[in-house]
């Protein structure tokens, strides 16, 4: 009955017309990134922070990125599946067999799946998020400093463990974003710590700026370099409906990808990519006809589909329930919880019901207008994918030094994004993933604040961390996570999961 009470709140709250507006243009803003190879969710909702300072509820803010976040996921599948080209990282996998669909004359079909599945996981998994937040939550309420000190520890190993490339670049990244996320004023003490004597970082460098500058600059920089190559197999596409052998076929495949994609997203440092390439690995493995894979096997869409949107949309559980981020974007969406003064943790459940329970209910109309919108519009997408990126990219700078320069309304948060624009720009050439680092940042203040916490209750007795089990358990399974990926067995298998994701 708690249960039905919370979603007629959250019903109360999600259907007010104000919100279903913003969550309808959060949706199309999503589907319109993730169609557009190089721009990404986490450079939109970097742009966007600042307008959410202008919305009175902080809802409406949350609902609306959250929007862009899952309605990526859909959008990102049409130009896997079209032009062989992931708008999304989380859709690579989906070029594989689904722009071998568009080849053999099958792109609706294939358009269709993924819509498809991606409305069964993103449903199913806000049930999930319904119905095991608010025990996860009660749970966390039992969390002390050191305990909150761990799980953050957890979060930023597992962050670490699952990025691309070498576990010591990632884990200096992390170390950077810790290091960033001390410039500013000490709390505590009030004084100033690494400013150089700048009068402007007293107060700090902005998320939204290192966001902008390492997701949104960095990546324009980088696709500038790239040649553009996409060859459009269908400009007009038709044949929506899947045969009965398709239904059933990638029926079970959405099935096993939405149960495998829920349990990944909760994990810390797990998310849609993870999800993605594991139901894909998942299918191929179990089908009767494997070798039907990379030649327009349709388990091949419905699977991964089916698990990125459920990978993205079960990552908001640890988000509201512990206010831990286990994806950089939900770091972003903790930055707008804290713009609106909202500390994030198991307090959101009970201090403010109607953000909780009005972003968890928004995600199912969302889910149901990304299903309306996405078959109706592909003849706009497709156009939108004729558009050369030379002239997409002076609007996506500008709009990216006008959400910067309106932070403080001061010119110095837009010079600030230039050397985040060019160190993004350097590591991604040196395949050092940004993502930890923006965990580490995000993470930074509220692990040092939870660590000084700890020391005070135990008199400076570091054996803390340690005397209390839960605590113990969480830097246990930290140090083990980073032990079993040290082995050079996994090592390779991880490097093989990613290479594709780099292709």
């Amino acid at each position: 009955m708690d249960l039905l009470a919370n979603l007629a709140l959250g019903a109360a709250t999600a259907f007010t017309i104000e919100n279903l507006f913003y969550c309808f243009i959060g949706v199309l803003l999503g589907t319109l990134i993730g169609v557009l190879p190089g721009i990404g969710p986490l450079a939109t909702i970097a742009m966007l922070l600042p307008i959410t300072y202008k919305m009175a509820d902080p809802s409406t803010a949350l609902i609306m990125l959250a929007g862009i976040f899952y309605g990526s996921q859909y959008g990102g599948s049409t130009t896997a599946i079209l032009v062989n080209l992931p708008g999304e990282s989380s859709s690579v996998v989906t070029t594989l067999d689904g722009y071998q669909m568009a080849r053999r004359g099958r792109a609706g079909i294939a358009l269709a799946t993924a819509a498809l599945a991606s409305f069964f996981a993103g449903t199913v998994a806000t049930f999930l998020i319904a119905a095991f937040a608010p025990p996860l939550a009660e749970v966390a309420f039992k969390f002390g400093p050191a305990e909150y000190f761990s799980l953050m520890v957890l979060g930023l190993i597992a962050a670490v463990v699952l990025a691309h490339g070498s576990i010591i670049k990632a884990l200096g990244m992390v170390v950077l974003g810790l290091l960033l996320g001390m410039i500013g004023t000490d709390v505590n003490s009030g004084t100033a710590r690494f400013t150089l004597g700048i009068p402007e970082l007293t107060d700090g460098i902005e998320f939204a700026v290192i966001a902008m500058g390492m997701f949104g600059f960095a990546e324009i920089i980088y696709n500038l370099k790239q040649k553009e190559s996409r060859e459009l197999l269908q400009k007009k596409v038709t044949n929506y409906m899947p045969t009965k052998e398709d239904w059933r076929r990638g029926g079970k495949a959405a099935v096993r990808g939405t149960a495998l994609g829920s349990f990944l997203g909760i994990l810390p440092g797990g998310g849609s990519i993870l999800a993605s390439f594991s139901a894909y690995a998942m299918e191929k493995k179990i089908s009767k006809k494997p070798d039907e894979f990379g030649k327009g096997a349709i388990e091949g869409v419905a699977g991964p589909e089916a698990a990125n949107n459920a990978g993205a949309q079960t990552s908001f559980i640890p988000m509201l329930t512990l206010g831990i981020p286990t994806t950089p974007v939900m770091a972003l969406m903790i930055a707008a919880m804290m713009i609106h003064n909202i500390q994030p943790g198991p307090q959101v459940m009970t201090s403010n019901p109607t953000l909780f329970w009005g972003l968890i209910v928004s995600m199912w109309a969302g889910n149901l207008f990304l299903v309306i919108l996405n078959l109706p519009l592909i003849g706009l997408w497709i156009k939108l994918l004729q558009v050369p990126y030379r002239f997409l990219y002076p609007a996506i700078l500008l709009f990216c030094c006008i959400g910067a320069y309106s932070l403080n309304n001061n010119v110095w948060d837009v010079l600030m994004t230039i050397p985040f624009a060019i160190m993004g720009y350097y590591f991604k050439k040196w395949h050092c993933e940004p993502a930890p680092l923006l965990m580490g940042f995000i993470l930074g203040e509220l692990m040092e604040e939870y660590l000084r916490r700890a020391l005070t209750i135990s008199r400076g007795d570091w054996g803390v961390f340690i005397d209390r089990p839960l605590s113990a358990t969480l830097l246990g399974i930290a140090v083990l996570l980073l032990l079993i990926v040290a082995l050079p067995f996994i090592r390779k298998k991880r490097d093989q999961a990613f290479a594709g994701e780099d292709g």
